[in-house]
């Protein structure tokens, strides 16, 4: 079979949403009467730390779909000042989070155990208004949320070749800003990060085969697999993961804005910055020819995302071992992408709705699980009761 990024189409109910006459859906996708609306019609679960799970009604797969987002819609009204990644959530959040991430996983991995029959993910994306604010592509939620995802591996053997010049497939191949230019220093530096359970995968030994993806991205795997997820210690190094990223990401922009800039302000890992980015001729030589071509192309400055963009994700690979990789999100590729799976929404709500059961009856067990494990309560919506 031919290997190459697949385009699934996933039916979906039409929201009946009505957006504030002057209003762009973006902004309105930001506002508090929005996230309302979530919570009551496709919430399922939230707890005391403001840690909502819900349904995702335009999803990427009708197997299994969720999010859960950290919701301080009413507590931080202004939307770029609310969290929107791991590394901003108070610790105590972070711990409930982290826990109904294994949780959620765990009943994934139980529920599809075969790899080859299901392709199982869950990942973070950054939601910073990292690009300009008139663009079609900024963040319909601007608070930190997670999916997870499991797609037929069936259904994507049957699914056509994605067009590969789609530029959302490119952000972590050769394309890339920084696998084309800095690749040899990018690994370098993840390197010397302090890891013991994520093992780094040899170049391209992590690939799905169906889609030949991911492509160019560092990638980790959890040694001790699932049971790993148990342990604090993971979750530390995820954490590591995205705190290298972002100095690295802060670090390179910064010399691209300001010739021989300091140090940023706030990095994680000041000493390794200094020895392995700051004093490197590829990485500066890198930078000075992005800042050369933002002086002269208008178009390319404005294209430019200044801030850490990134899709961080756990998914499961052929033969069966989860892994863990971080993109280098220039382009802002939904978080499937990463995998190769280009998803076609198309409304029909009689197609849903033959899906619609087996997929709640899913939720609904993670969530009593949650609500086991004394990570929340159950929300009542017309389509489920509260337990």
């Amino acid at each position: 079979m031919q290997s190459g990024p697949r385009e699934i189409a996933t039916p979906f109910r039409p929201i009946p949403l009505d957006v504030p006459e002057g209003m762009k859906p973006n902004e309105f996708f930001n506002s508090t009467e929005n996230l309302n609306d979530l919570v009551h019609n496709n919430g399922l679960l939230q707890n005391p730390e403001g840690l909502l799970l819900y349904r995702k009604a335009l999803g990427h797969s009708n197997e299994f779909d969720c999010s859960i987002i950290y919701n301080t819609s009413q507590r931080i009204l202004d939307p770029l000042g609310r969290p929107v990644r791991r590394t901003q959530v108070p610790d105590p959040v972070k711990n409930v989070w982290n826990r109904m991430n294994q949780i959620i996983i765990d009943f994934m991995l139980e529920r599809y155990p075969d790899a080859d029959e299901t392709l199982v993910l869950a990942g973070e994306a950054s939601l910073d208004a990292t690009w300009p604010l008139t663009s079609a592509g900024v963040p319909s939620i601007r608070m930190l949320h997670n999916h997870f995802i499991a797609f037929d591996m069936k259904a994507l053997r049957a699914a056509p070749i994605a067009d590969a010049n789609n530029p959302n497939l490119t952000d972590g191949g050769q394309h890339s800003l920084f696998q084309a230019h800095m690749r040899d220093v990018y690994r370098a530096f993840f390197d010397e990060l302090d890891l013991r359970i994520l093992k780094p995968c040899e170049a391209g030994s992590c690939r799905i085969a169906l889609t030949g993806y991911p492509q160019g991205l560092p990638s980790w795997e959890i040694q001790g697999g699932v049971d790993a997820l148990k342990e604090v210690r993971f979750w530390k190094e995820y954490d590591t993961i995205l705190q290298g990223f972002i100095d690295f990401y802060r670090t390179f922009f910064t010399q691209v804005s300001t010739r021989n800039a300091p140090l940023p302000r706030d990095i994680y890992f000041p000493d390794l910055v200094e020895d392995k980015l700051q004093f490197n001729n590829d990485f500066l030589k890198a930078a000075k020819m992005v800042r050369d071509r933002c002086i002269k192309d208008a178009k390319y400055a404005n294209s430019i995302r200044w801030q850490p963009a990134f899709k961080q994700l756990i998914y499961r690979n052929d033969e069966g071992k989860l892994i863990v990789t971080i993109s280098q999100n220039s382009i802002g590729n939904a978080i499937t992408e990463l995998l190769g799976v280009v998803v076609k929404r198309e409304p029909d709500s009689n197609a849903y709705g033959r899906a619609e059961p087996a997929l709640i009856e899913r939720l609904l067990e993670v969530r009593r699980r949650l609500v086991e494990a004394d990570l929340g309560e159950g929300i009542a919506t017309p389509h489920w009761a509260a337990t």
